[in-house]
C-alpha cells in the first residue's frame, strides 16, 4: 500500500525529533501501521535550517499554507504552538479535509471544543497524545485502557520544570529565585519561564485531562491556577518533617452532584506515596477509577524524542483508522459527542481539601489558643500542630520576616475542609497582632 503523506507545520525541538525518529524506526511503524508513514513536506519559517534537518528528499516552504493545499497530504501534525495562527491552520487543516496530530495542549485546552466539533463534523482526527505528559501515554490510557471505570480523580506532575525545581529546594536546602536561575542555566527553564513557574502549563494538561475523563467540555478559563513562585525552602523542610512532599499538581476530581474541581497548586502529598518520589524533570500522572483502584504513569514529559515518540503513536493511530467509518473510531475525549455533558467545574471557594498552614508569630502565652479558636469557629479541625522556635530556622525566607528568638512558627494541618471556610479563617487570623508575617497556606492531599 502507498506510503501515507504527512506535513509538519514547525520544525523545531519536537518536529526534529519527530522526523528523526520517523526515519530511524520507519520499518518498525511501517510493520505496526499497515502502510509506511513519510513526511513529505515541511513548513518553517527558517527554510535553511529546516532543509538541512530533512535533506533533500523532502520538499521545504516558508508558508504553512503550502502544505495545507497540496492535495497528497493525508495527515497535518501541528508543532508551531501558542494559541494564534496555530488554532487558524488547524482548523483550515480540518476544513481541507486532513487529519491533525498535535502536541498544542494551550490550543486544545482553550478552543478544544471549537475544533473537536470542527473535526467530527468533517469526518476527521485530531490526534494529541502528545499535548500531555509527553512521551507518557496517558490520553490512550483514559481514552480507552480505562474505558470501563467510572474516573474519579487525577493528580499529575505534569510540568517538568517545577518539578525539578521543587527536586532541587528539597535537595538543596535552596529558595526558588536561586533554582529558577539554575533551571534555566541547564536547559530545564525557559528563559521566560512563566507558564510552567505559574502553573499555566500544568493547567492546560489538567484541563484536557478533565474533559476526557468526565466527558464535559475543555474548560480552562474555569480552572484554579497557582505556581510555585511563593513556595520557600523552609515550608518544603518543614513537610519534610511531618512526612510530606510538595509537589505541583494538576488535579481533577469528580464530586457526585455538584461538579468537577480543577485546580493546579503547590500540594503536599504523603513521602510514602509513589508520586512523591518523582524527582528532577521526570512526570508521573495518577488516576483512580472505580473499578481499577489507582494507577500510576511514569516517564519524560518533555524533551524531543520524548515527546517525537507520543506524536508518532498518533500518526500510527490515524493511519490505521483514516479509511475507517468516523462513527466507529475512539471519540477524541472518550465519550460519543453527543453523550457530553455540560457538567460545572466548581469555584474554588467550594473545593474540599486539606491544609499546612505556617504562621510566624510572636512567642508569648495565649497565641496558640487564639489560633485554635478562630480555626474551630470556622468548623476547621486540626490534625496536628508543629512549633519551631525561631533559631531553628536557617535563614530568612521570602515573606516570611526576619526570624528571631521572640518569635516562633506554628505549623498546622488540618482535616478537610471547604476552601472557602479556610479563606475566611485566614483573614481573621492574619489580623492577630500575634501574627507576624503573610500565613503560608499549602493544600494537602493523601491520594489514596
Amino acid at each position: 500500500m502507498k506510503a501515507i503523506q504527512v506535513g509538519l507545520l514547525g520544525i523545531g525541538t519536537v518536529g526534529s525529533g519527530t522526523f528523526n525518529v520517523l526515519q530511524r524506526n520507519q520499518e518498525e511503524i511501517k510493520r505496526r501501521a499497515g502502510r509506511g508513514i513519510e513526511i513529505t513536506m515541511v513548513a518553517d519559517l527558517d527554510t535553511a535550517r529546516a532543509q538541512q534537518i530533512v535533506g533533500s528528499g523532502v520538499k521545504v516552504v516558508g508558508d504553512a499554507r503550502e502544505v495545507l493545499a497540496n492535495p497528497d497530504i493525508e495527515i497535518v501534525i501541528e508543532l508551531i504552538g501558542g494559541y494564534g495562527i496555530a488554532r487558524t491552520l488547524v482548523m483550515e487543516a480540518i476544513a481541507a479535509g486532513k487529519h491533525v496530530v498535535t502536541a498544542n495542549k494551550a490550543l486544545l485546552a482553550v478552543h478544544g471544543t471549537e475544533i473537536f466539533q470542527a473535526a467530527h463534523d468533517k469526518g476527521v482526527m485530531v490526534a494529541f497524545e502528545a499535548a500531555v505528559a509527553g512521551g507518557i501515554p496517558i490520553i490512550k490510557a483514559l481514552r480507552e485502557g480505562l474505558t470501563a471505570n467510572r474516573i474519579q480523580w487525577i493528580a499529575g506532575i505534569i510540568n517538568g520544570t517545577t518539578n525539578f525545581i521543587l527536586s532541587e529546594m528539597r535537595d538543596k536546602g535552596l529558595d526558588f529565585d536561586v533554582v529558577l536561575k539554575e533551571a534555566q542555566a541547564l536547559g530545564y527553564a525557559e528563559a521566560d519561564p512563566t507558564f510552567d513557574i505559574e502553573g499555566v502549563d500544568a493547567a492546560h494538561k489538567a484541563t484536557i485531562m478533565s474533559a476526557i475523563a468526565y466527558g464535559i467540555p475543555v474548560q480552562f478559563d474555569k480552572a484554579y491556577v497557582e505556581g510555585i513562585t511563593k513556595l520557600s525552602a523552609t515550608d518544603i523542610r518543614y513537610a519534610e518533617q511531618l512526612g510530606y512532599r510538595i509537589k505541583l499538581l494538576g488535579i481533577t476530581k469528580r464530586r457526585e452532584g455538584e461538579g468537577v474541581e480543577l485546580r493546579v497548586h503547590p500540594t503536599l502529598v504523603p513521602a510514602k506515596r509513589l508520586i512523591a518520589n518523582v524527582e528532577g524533570a521526570m512526570n508521573a500522572v495518577v488516576v483512580n477509577g472505580d473499578a481499577v483502584g489507582t494507577t500510576l504513569y511514569y516517564g519524560k514529559g518533555a524533551g524531543s524524542e520524548p515527546t517525537a515518540s507520543a506524536v508518532i503513536a498518533d500518526l500510527v493511530d490515524v493511519t490505521r483508522l483514516a479509511t475507517s467509518d468516523p462513527q466507529h473510531r475512539v471519540p477524541h475525549l472518550a465519550f460519543q459527542p453527543g453523550q457530553m455533558r455540560d457538567v460545572s467545574v466548581l469555584p474554588m471557594e467550594l473545593v474540599v481539601t486539606s491544609y499546612y498552614l505556617r504562621l510566624r508569630v510572636k512567642d508569648e502565652a495565649g497565641v496558640l489558643s487564639n489560633v485554635t479558636r478562630i480555626l474551630a469557629d470556622g468548623g476547621i479541625s486540626i490534625n496536628a500542630v508543629l512549633q519551631r522556635e525561631a533559631d531553628d530556622v536557617a535563614g530568612t525566607d521570602a515573606g516570611a520576616g526576619e526570624p528571631t528568638p521572640d518569635h516562633t512558627d506554628l505549623i498546622i494541618l488540618t482535616h478537610d475542609t471547604r476552601e472557602g471556610a479556610m479563606s475566611t479563617a485566614l483573614a481573621q487570623l492574619q489580623a492577630l497582632p500575634s501574627v507576624l508575617a503573610p500565613i503560608v497556606r499549602i493544600r494537602k492531599e493523601e491520594l489514596a
